[in-house]
């Protein structure tokens, strides 16, 4: 029997437990449960997703009727990639433009209560207004409390009873509005630390910098650990940006705890894969820990995932393989010390930043029991982890990879792959990888790439003024591809089966000096260099209007982490009737194609279940055997489902939960 990491409100662990275990043999048990909790974001520490809750089963699927919407558009504005929390018979999420907190009735939907900050710049200039991903929670004395991160960089404690900010908790923000308990105003110690100007209202000077947040903190054995967010790389103007230090704080106090400085300092481990002249965050920024977080509460380590520095695409001011960018980090959660880690990417010129959480099992491997931290990427790999140790649990291998034809870059001339498991989606780019339903479209699709550079993966952009007549290069998986934010992967604790959804898609850029895109700005004829870089980094369209590449075009993945081995693939969601009609596929079968988008899961003892579309597009959620991929049923849905799918029990009802748009859809079984 597999052990389920999960958090324990009011000393309820062994219960909890018990029921988690026997549900997979013992249905009854957990219907009888008054309640089935979803504790932090991921459902669990590990972040897995899964809910023992088993009411919901493939004979009654199809009967899931619309139990409740609630809508957060009175919120000023759309949060449309939150998953809510379900806590000692409450529900808890953030809403609106996040500087709200809402806990909602999980059986009618009404609000209970809502927590506003205040209105600041430095959240009306965050570029993640509209990225927030749930909240935290924690007891404290014998209290719920809830944590909340907003895009101004405020670390907000509530009461999760009556939604007052938590006495005892932070210090007076001298600001008009704020509470004068329960923030902690973390842009200002980064500013103490940094040694920058700070002001309240706006946060730090922006020719400094930018910090905001992505995702919520999470709070192990006493400790809010939270990642931040900066201005993406390829929307910016300087190399320069603040480093995205990890930062920790007592969860009672507020009182600041520790950083880990994912730019080293200079003469700090991992500081020589920096080849720079002196101190490395002097060079650069970012390397932020903007995608959720777990942790093993057991073991005292939260999982820590990043993305390159800045700036995306080029890495000619910063060279070296620059640590600890692109990496899975594990840090003791008493202080802050480097248990082990791992650079995905080495000197990350191609946006892979991990995308999603972390995610914790219990495994079984040529048998030993191994607990592992398997962590899925972009380029559309599985790194897999002894979490205690780092050691990889099958052979990860360095590489060759393609070389830049960039002046000044210097790429790793190798890269880390993953012996086990295989690649879940595309990786590169050849002719047979391109559409294939009729040789004429095969053709088609030929001639549309062929102003561009293709190759295996990694590989690099090009330059401008590149002697290889190409408009651009193009590489596969893309930063929109492979494993990406709209579905993070599912996992059972049981079996050690992890649940991949992804995506064939590739990336297009050029690189061009900044003289150049200077002088671009001020063209008589109005062009600015942001519409020629548009033009030039837009990858090929499909022939006809129909994709470029083959089917399947969106997937889901399931993969035995004890043997490394795929179980079953299946596309996600129903071949759209634009694809099976199109006029050059008459007579042609396509079979099953994909909607080409990702896929919310999460997953129950009996089943997987997934949001999509029909072939009409029609919003649909899908149930599917865990063993075999078959479908179970489907049902349709009011909206599309974009990121939170959750599950959760309710005074002995089991309701699935949808994150449609601005809207909270509750489903559940007819009465």
């Amino acid at each position: 029997m597999k052990k389920i990491l999960v958090s324990a409100p009011r000393g309820r662990l062994k219960a909890g437990l018990l029921a988690a275990s026997l549900s997979a043999f013992s249905a009854p048990l957990v219907i009888a449960q008054d309640s089935v909790e979803w504790l932090t974001l991921g459902s669990d520490y590990a972040h897995t997703r899964y809910t023992p809750a088993a009411q919901i089963a493939a004979e009654n699927f199809e009967s899931l009727e619309t139990a409740w919407v609630w809508d957060g558009a009175s919120f000023e504005a759309s949060s449309g990639r939150s998953t809510p929390s379900y806590i000692n018979g409450t529900l808890y999420t953030v809403a609106g433009d996040r500087r709200h907190v809402i806990a909602i009735d999980p059986e009618t939907g009404e609000t209970i209560w809502s927590y506003r900050e205040p209105h600041t710049f430095r959240h009306e200039y965050s570029m993640r207004k509209d990225y927030g991903k749930g909240v935290a929670y924690a007891e404290v004395d014998g209290r719920g409390v809830i944590y909340m991160i907003s895009p101004g960089f405020f670390l907000t404690a509530l009461d999760a009873v009556t939604g007052a900010p938590l006495e005892g908790f932070g210090e007076p923000i001298p600001l008009e509005g704020f509470p004068q308990n329960g923030v902690v105003d973390m842009q200002k110690r980064i500013a103490d630390y940094m040694g920058y100007e700070f002001d309240p209202y706006y946060g730090i000077p922006l020719e400094e910098g930018y910090i905001t947040s992505s995702s919520p903190p999470i709070v192990v054995n006493g400790v809010v650990v939270v990642g931040n967010s900066a201005e993406q790389g390829y929307n910016q103007t300087r190399i320069e940006n603040i480093p995205g230090d990890i930062l920790a704080f007592d969860s009672r106090t507020g009182e600041f705890k520790w950083k880990f400085n994912v730019i080293p300092e200079a003469g700090e481990f991992g500081s020589e894969t920096w080849e720079v002249d002196g101190n490395p965050r002097d060079i650069t920024g970012e390397v932020s820990p903007w995608a959720p977080l777990s942790a093993d509460p057991e073991n005292n380590i939260v999982y820590v995932t990043t993305n390159p520095p800045t700036i995306d695409y080029y890495g000619g001011f910063a060279p070296g393989d620059n640590l600890f960018g692109t990496s899975i980090i594990a840090l003791d959660v008493e202080t802050g010390e480097r248990v082990w880690h791992f650079q995905l990417v080495k000197h990350d010129v191609w946006n892979y930043d991990t995308p999603t959480a972390p995610v914790l099992l219990d495994v079984t491997v040529n048998g030993e029991e191994i607990p592992i931290v398997a962590q899925v990427t972009k380029q559309a790999f599985v790194y897999t982890f002894n979490r205690l140790t780092g050691e990889p649990v099958w052979p990860i291998e360095d590489r060759p990879v393609p070389q830049s034809r960039i002046p000044g870059e210097h790429l790793a001339a190798t890269q880390p792959f993953p012996t086990r498991p295989a690649p879940f989606d595309m990786q590169g780019l050849t002719h047979d990888d391109l559409i294939d339903f009729t040789p004429e479209l095969r053709q088609a699709a030929i001639e549309a790439i062929s102003d561009y550079e293709i190759g295996p993966l990694f590989n690099p952009p090009l330059h401008n003024s590149n002697d290889l007549g190409k408009v651009a290069a193009l590489w596969c998986p893309g930063d929109g591809g492979g494993a990406n934010i709209p579905g993070p992967p599912v996992a059972d604790p049981h079996t050690g089966v992890l649940y991949v959804t992804s995506r064939s898609a590739c990336s297009s850029r050029i690189i061009a000096p900044s003289e150049e895109r200077d002088a671009m700005l001020e063209l008589p004829t109005g062009t600015t260099f942001s519409e020629w870089a548009a033009l030039r980094s837009l990858p090929p369209r499909g022939p006809q209007g129909l994709p470029l590449y083959k089917a399947p075009y969106s997937r889901i993945t399931a993969i035995d982490m004890n043997t490394g081995e795929h179980l079953w693939m299946i596309p996600v969601g129903e071949t759209p009737d634009r694809i099976r009609n199109h006029p050059a596929l008459e007579g042609v079968d396509v079979g099953e194609t994909g909607t080409g988008a990702l896929a919310p899961m999460t997953v129950t003892p009996t089943m997987l279940m997934y949001a999509s579309t029909a072939s009409d597009d029609t919003p649909v959620l899908f149930a599917v055997d865990k063993a075999s991929g078959a479908q179970l049923g489907k049902v349709e849905v009011p909206a599309t489902s974009n990121y939170g799918m959750m599950n959760y029990v309710h005074n002995g009802r089991q309701y699935v939960m949808l994150q449609t748009g601005s809207r909270l859809t509750a489903l559940a079984l007819p009465y």
